[in-house]
């Protein structure tokens, strides 16, 4: 038996469970039995001394997007060209340079030859193709449509990655400038600082408040930088250790973090742009509405929105539209709502919610598009406190002191 953790929330409380099961969904089960609320986030508990573990994540080599993107694209047209797919795994395996790609497609292959099918297979990698590959490889294979899913899971993929590297890049800019102001602070605290400090020892004189802020900075790092550094550090893995151990935690900062400013809204965007981008493209695959959401929560990573978007799988489980379960999450606009709607009706939901997607991914666009717009501001209040601060600090005592000459 495998020991999992299932978290559940019930009438606004948050509960979290271990709990010893044969499988997930038995896990699942027994919670839901024992507590009688919605289970909001499930797992295989680890045990963080687990070598097999250990190993697996330091020694594994991970897949490179691109590279596992080309060699989807190469295996969908040699597939589509009606190549069988033994040759076409075989020619891939030979072509790529990526080694974990190699040996993910080189398995597939052996897989194939023993009698297994491909979607069967590929399970074993689910670490490193995600849930949205082995999904549309499936019903690629069910269907006989193979190089159809093929191609919607490049145009999913390739959307994710570019979501990403664009998020990157347009963040890279304000964390530039944000350290660059911390190491002139740090800098200015050590090395000019000092040199007033026995200037202003010699006045006898108390000191105006910006000074006494001043020398206090610099004593606590001149005596206890290192210290200080080593706490923060250690503050901060701690708190990541909490977040991805904790679900209770996990939740609790996932729900706040979409409060603060900008932060919340490229999270939201980002997210349920990525969202409607799975969910609107496993609908037009082909796959039913339910496994679509439960493959598209998946690839929700933020506890809270993901709680919320997984009441739309109970409520049209349960026979409700889909346009009201989506209303009763409160993630969408009325407009979008609407939109919905008028998908159901005319039969055309996977356009809509490609539609949707295109809002959600636009509104993330502009964001990252105007982000030095959106920091500057902040970044401007944070030079100009820390220029004022040293301004007034340094020269506020020789003001006093000129004062009293005259």
């Amino acid at each position: 038996m495998k020991t999992y953790k299932v978290t559940q929330k019930k009438l606004g409380r948050v509960f979290s469970d271990t709990i010893k099961a044969q499988s997930l969904a038995q896990a699942k089960q027994i919670a839901v039995n024992k507590r009688g609320g919605t289970v909001i986030e499930a797992s295989e508990s680890k045990n963080i001394f687990d070598l097999d573990a250990i190993k697996t994540a330091l020694f594994t080599p991970k897949i490179k997007m691109l590279s596992y993107i080309a060699t989807l694209r190469q295996l969908a047209v040699m597939t589509n060209a009606g190549i069988s797919i033994h040759d076409s795994l075989n020619e891939v395996v030979n072509s790529t340079k990526d080694k974990r790609v190699a040996q993910i497609f080189g398995r597939m292959r052996d897989d194939l030859n023993a009698g297994m099918n491909i979607s069967d297979s590929i399970i074993q990698f689910k670490r490193d193709v995600g849930n949205v590959s082995i999904a549309l490889i499936s019903l690629g294979e069910q269907t006989g449509r193979l190089a159809e899913s093929l191609s919607h899971l490049i145009e999913i993929l390739q959307d994710v990655y570019d979501n990403r590297q664009k998020f990157k890049k347009a963040i890279r800019y304000p964390i530039v400038v944000i350290c660059a102001i911390i190491l002139a602070f740090i800098l200015l605290m050590l090395l000019v600082v000092p040199k007033f400090r026995d200037v202003f020892a010699s006045f006898n004189t108390e000191l105006p408040l910006p000074t006494r802020i001043l020398l206090n900075i610099e004593w606590a790092l001149s005596n206890y930088g290192f210290v200080i550094g080593a706490g923060v550090l250690a503050a901060i893995l701690i708190t990541i250790f909490i977040y991805y151990r904790n679900p209770r935690f996990k939740y609790g900062f996932d729900k706040y973090i979409l409060k603060v400013y900008l932060i919340g809204n490229i999270i939201f965007f980002s997210t349920m742009s990525r969202f409607n981008l799975v969910f609107g493209e496993l609908v037009h695959s082909g796959i039913p509405v339910i496994d679509a959401l439960n493959t598209s929560l998946l690839n929700v990573e933020n506890s809270f929105l993901r709680e919320r978007l997984e009441s739309v799988k109970v409520s049209v489980s349960r026979g409700n539209s889909l346009s009201s379960a989506v209303a009763a999450t409160e993630l969408y606009e009325n407009m979008l709502v609407q939109m919905i709607t008028a998908g159901e009706r005319s039969g055309n939901i996977d356009a809509m919610i490609a539609k949707i997607t295109d809002y959600y991914k636009e509104r993330f666009n502009n964001i990252l598009d105007n982000i030095s717009t959106y920091i500057e501001p902040i970044l401007l209040v944070f030079i100009a406190g820390m220029v004022i601060l040293m301004g007034l600090g340094i020269f506020m005592p020789m003001w006093d002191l000129a004062k009293a000459v005259k």
